[in-house]
């Protein structure tokens, strides 16, 4: 199937931190199925630039699955023409370089465990862990790639092995794994909160802090307003913004401005 996506490009959106399962195959990435309903989806094969994509999916499977994670719904042209009037120089140069960043509309349960695995963390290390928690829930005839253990699936037993890289995280990841297992509602509670209220949710359990939460906020519940603050963020807010960031211009969108700012920062 082939489609039209604007403001789209596959690389940089692989490597801007938000997700840590697509592989790389030739020119195309290769996308696992995720969430409650993953294994009613293949994974998809998707390639294209300049706003042409080639997908694998039916176009059944894209209506139901794909689109809403490639954030269709969202005004992407409005966040371009709120940057380019802003006449915030820097902003305007992170989007040039980053413009084909989409807010990935991602699995709430994915997301919790891979930020409790990203605290002090790289995107290479990250990967790692991920795919090795992927492995050893699937099967042993499994054919990659392995999808990702939904919360009654995860087995904490793997957590004391120190392959998987975890290592002080891992006390973190199952407590968090415990707490949703004894009350599952959680989930499905978070993906009705407003931002605030998902945030006091999060921030609740043991090893997420304000970063970690936010990240979960704009990458697991697609709230557009929380703004993850790393190292590489309070960098460049020093640098760029030393009277502070404009939040209040960029209001009902600052989490896409993050990623264009975190991805060029990531680049440069």
């Amino acid at each position: 199937m082939q489609l039209n996506i604007p403001h789209l490009n596959l690389t940089q959106i692989a490597e801007s931190g938000q997700c840590f399962r697509w592989k790389a195959d030739n020119d195309a990435y290769v996308i696992p199925s995720f969430g409650p309903d993953c294994r009613e989806f293949a994974p998809l094969t998707i390639s294209g630039c300049d706003g042409t994509f080639t997908l694998s999916c039916s176009k059944s499977d894209w209506e139901k699955h794909w689109k809403h994670y490639f954030d269709m719904g969202t005004d992407y042209d409005e966040v371009a023409r709120r940057i380019i009037s802003s006449k915030d120089a820097h902003a305007i140069e992170a989007y040039n370089a980053g413009s084909g960043i989409r807010i990935l509309r991602q699995d709430t349960w994915e997301m919790i465990i891979t930020f409790l695995i990203s605290q002090n963390n790289n995107i290479k290390r990250i990967t790692k862990s991920v795919e090795e928690i992927c492995k050893r829930h699937a099967a042993s005839d499994f054919k990659e790639p392995a999808f990702f253990p939904r919360p009654e699936e995860f087995d904490t037993d793997i957590l004391t092995d120190r392959t998987l890289g975890l290592g002080y995280r891992a006390p973190y990841i199952d407590s968090t794994v415990n707490a949703i297992k004894k009350s599952p509602s959680i989930l499905d509670e978070l993906n009705s909160m407003d931002y605030d209220s998902a945030y006091d949710t999060l921030i609740r359990f043991t090893g997420i802090g304000p970063k970690v939460a936010n990240c979960i906020c704009l990458f697991g519940l697609h709230h557009i307003e929380a703004f993850p603050i790393d190292t590489h963020v309070k960098q460049l807010l020093v640098k760029y913004y030393p009277d502070g960031f404009p939040y209040k211009y960029y209001e009902g969108m600052a989490g896409i401005i993050q990623q264009y700012l975190f991805y060029y920062e990531l680049k440069n």
